[in-house]
């Protein structure tokens, strides 16, 4: 029985895969079933076959692919012509969608490389117009040969070629810009998006019921629908038009980050308009739930995109030994965060924006310099060659698309457009500039205005409308395909010799330095040390409560290694590292730059004229590595050593107020001293202007002779003619406390030098024959000079009495 088993085994497995096999693939020999039964065991009671269950008889479809191929020689009806070559043979079918998916991308490369190869052509047309023009005149030759031509379908452009542009702009997204302009970007966008859709939807349902019998069908709820598809600025066509032109950061960041957040808004207004248009009747109940769910589809995109961001951040914390896979996680958590938000309806490029924002500084820090390099050309080639791609489609889809042409709607919807962003950015600016510090010129408005581009987005929102709905949808994409082909062909080929014209100011392609690094901090700082004294709440406050709970929590978590306690000036030198050793790399004279000279002056270096005695030999890396790290300990423990102000530990000196009022009853002390000697001795006379002084000098010189009060005290003459001179002053009678073998007495040690002036002499006394008790022989020795002027004394006898320049 054992054995009548086994030998039933193969057979038993071969019914059961038998409908699994494919046709061209592994198949059955067909020379196994038509064998005499005489091997096989016999057939036991209830149809088992060796105490086996037999599977069920397979229908026809599933016997066909079995018979197929004949055994050889026999059917003569059914066997092949036989082959010279019996391996060769053409199979197109096999490999048709991954080679035409080949092909097409490789066109797009070709076309791309034609576009930078030709600068004539390039300076003049944006690359878009070209790509598209090449998409017109493909579609047009597939069709001409008898073929359909593709169109853009929107699952493949929504799920497979947005994705990649919008992933690398957010991954890259300079955050200090976005976030000092996120109010200006989000009233752009919201009320910006909301103010064209419904300007536009409002006015072409006037033009509908004033049009004629061809518009009179078209209701309020399509045509706001329309509005809310065509309202919205195209990030894919914003990117590949103001990267050309070089914009100044503000302008590209409000227009771009304009396009970025105005999705939530779009797929809110999309969705709404497209489920009231299958209800009977429109609630006050509806408008509100539709208005909260714009609050749902935004803040829940977000929300999506920060919990896979935190999730890929801790995912790298533990890839140290597995370098290879860092770049496929970054790329595979931004898509699942994409399609995790596409799956509930919520904005998924603002879930791809928040999944890379937050990702992206605790996933620097976790992997190599390698990884990185590998992110960053792999996103920067993913995006560009879907870009490409679109702008090819586009034009295939316009040739291979159903068109309903009405001039009324097409010519309505393209000046409408062009009414209504002007005159929402003019509103809107004037708003804006109420507020804030930088004021949007004139110029920067007309550029924002000129810069609401159309593209791939609204053309794919208009395909994905049913026509069982809206039966006016090839009118729609009509009018879609005209507002997207004078947008970019028009705007996008005029406004850069406008930007040249308005001298507009274009971006510095400047790199940071730690300079800058420095003072923006300090600046920051100190901002927010005076929001703090002010009492205002505002922006630079609540980004230094982020900035400590990221350092006290959430680096913590995210970041391995002694990174996540390193110093920002510290990862902002890495980074500067990093960046400085990719393009030694990408120059390829790593090799050749002695280890002594700065990048600085790397280009005007020619390493062949160099005598061979000053080239350096490079260290190892195990030693560059090491000194490296002696470097970093070293500035570490300096910055521990040194006592740091931070606002939030300062804690109060408990020995402050003590010192306060000792220094208190010292200076009550000295006034009252003074008061006492006041009253003690002649008020002097007041100091009369520096003329009368300089004159009274010149006449009676010996009235501001000193006289010395004390015989260890300093005595100080100040000439009143220039109290502000240093050469007015002349120390007299100097001579060191405590001398004669004394120690001084407090009185002395705390009062120090002591300036007096010369007090005038009483009425009657003869200064010049009365000898004073200061008087000592350097003072007779001057009496005499002044009585008797004649040739000044040398330097080494003494110094004169008036100074040079008097």
């Amino acid at each position: 029985m054992g054995t009548a088993a086994l030998r039933a085994l193969p057979w038993a497995l071969l019914l059961l895969l038998g409908p699994l096999l494919p046709g061209q693939g592994l198949q059955a020999n067909p020379m196994l079933a038509s064998e005499p039964q005489q091997g096989q065991p016999a057939q036991m009671p209830g149809g088992e076959i060796g105490g086996f269950t037999p599977a069920p008889p397979a229908s026809a479809q599933e016997i066909q692919p079995l018979n197929k191929q004949p055994a050889n020689g026999s059917g003569e009806g059914h066997a092949k012509p036989r082959k010279a070559f019996p391996v060769l043979g053409i199979d197109y079918t096999h490999v048709r969608i991954p080679f035409e998916i080949s092909l097409w991308i490789l066109l797009a490369c070709l076309m791309k490389l034609g576009f930078h190869v030709i600068p004539s052509v390039s300076s003049i047309v944006p690359e878009s117009c070209l790509l598209i023009v090449v998409g017109l005149l493909v579609g047009g030759l597939i069709k001409g040969v008898g073929e359909k031509p593709p169109i853009l379908k929107s699952d493949i452009f929504f799920l497979f070629l947005l994705p990649p542009i919008i992933l690398d702009a957010g991954y890259f997204l300079p955050l200090r810009q976005f976030t000092e302009n996120l109010g200006t970007i989000l009233i752009f966008a919201v009320v910006g998006t909301l103010w064209n859709a419904f300007f536009l939807g409002g006015l072409m349902y006037a033009v509908c019921q004033l049009g004629g019998p061809g518009l009179n069908h078209i209701g309020l709820l399509a045509n706001l629908l329309f509005g809310s598809i065509i309202s919205a600025v195209d990030p894919v066509a914003v990117l590949a038009v103001f990267e050309e032109i070089h914009i100044n950061e503000l302008l590209h960041i409000l227009v771009f980050g304009e396009s970025l957040l105005n999705d939530a808004v779009t797929v809110v207004l999309y969705h709404l308009f497209e489920e009231f248009a299958n209800f009977e009747q429109v609630t006050i109940i509806d408008i509100i739930l539709g208005f909260l769910s714009f609050f749902v589809v935004s803040l829940g995109g977000v929300f999506v995109g920060v919990i896979y961001g935190v999730i890929a951040a801790f995912t790298s914390r533990f890839t140290s030994h597995i370098r290879v896979i860092e770049p496929l996680f970054v790329f595979l958590y931004s898509y699942m965060a994409y399609l995790s938000a596409e799956l509930f309806h919520l904005s998924g490029i603002m879930a791809l924006i928040a999944s890379g924002v937050v990702m992206r500084p605790y996933v620097e820090a976790n992997i190599s310099h390698k990884s990185h390099t590998t992110i960053k050309y792999f996103l920067k080639m993913w995006s560009s060659v879907s870009e490409t791609l679109i702008f090819i489609f586009l034009g295939v889809s316009t040739v291979a698309g159903h068109h309903y042409w009405n001039w009324t709607f097409v010519i309505s919807t393209l000046l409408f457009c062009l009414i209504a962003r002007v005159l929402g950015v003019l509103v809107l600016t004037w708003f804006i500039n109420k507020f804030r510090i930088v004021k949007l010129t004139p110029k920067d408005q007309f550029i924002i205005a000129y810069g609401g581009l159309r593209g791939a987005i609204a053309f794919s929102l208009c395909y994905l409308l049913d026509y069982k709905h809206f039966g006016m949808r090839d009118m729609f994409l009509t009018a879609i395909i005209t507002v997207i082909f004078f947008t970019v062909f028009v705007q996008g080929m005029t406004i850069r010799p406008l930007v040249d014209l308005l001298a507009v100011k274009k971006k510095q392609e400047t790199k940071r330095s730690i300079n800058e690094e420095i003072h923006t901090q300090f600046l920051d700082h100190l901002l927010t040390g005076i929001e703090d004294i002010c009492g205002h709440y505002g922006h630079h406050h609540w980004k230094d409560k982020l900035n400590r709970f990221n350092k006290k929590y959430v680096k913590k978590c995210l970041i391995a290694g002694e990174r996540s306690k390193e110093p920002q000036l510290i990862a902002f030198y890495h980074k500067m590292e990093m960046k400085q050793a990719i393009e030694l790399v990408e120059s390829g004279g790593i090799g050749k730059i002695p280890s002594a000279v700065s990048t600085v002056s790397i280009q005007n270096i020619n390493p062949k004229t160099l005598p061979v005695e000053r080239i350096l030999p490079a260290l190892s890396k195990d030693k560059e590595e090491e000194i490296r790290k002696i470097l970093r300990n070293n500035l570490q423990k300096t910055r521990q050593r040194l006592r740091s102000y931070n606002r939030h530990t300062l804690v109060a000196d408990p020995y402050e107020e003590a010192w306060n009022q000792m220094l208190l009853r010292r200076q009550k002390a000295r006034q009252l001293e003074q008061k006492m000697n006041n009253y003690l001795t002649v008020p002097a006379h007041k100091l009369d202007s520096p003329t009368m002084s300089r004159a009274r000098i010149g006449s009676d010189p010996l009235a501001y002779e000193p006289k010395a009060d004390s015989e260890n005290l300093p005595i100080i003459t100040i000439d009143p003619a220039s109290p502000q001179s240093p050469e007015s002053v002349d120390l007299m009678n100097e001579e060191p406390k405590g001398c004669g073998g004394l120690p001084p007495s407090p009185e002395e040690d705390e009062e120090g030098l002591v300036m007096r002036v010369k007090e005038p002499s009483s009425p009657g006394t003869d200064d010049v024959f009365t000898p004073g008790t200061g008087d000592s022989p350097s003072n007779q020795r001057m009496l005499r000079c002044l009585s008797d002027p004649g040739p000044r004394p040398e330097p080494e006898e003494g110094e004169p009495f008036i100074p040079k320049g008097q």
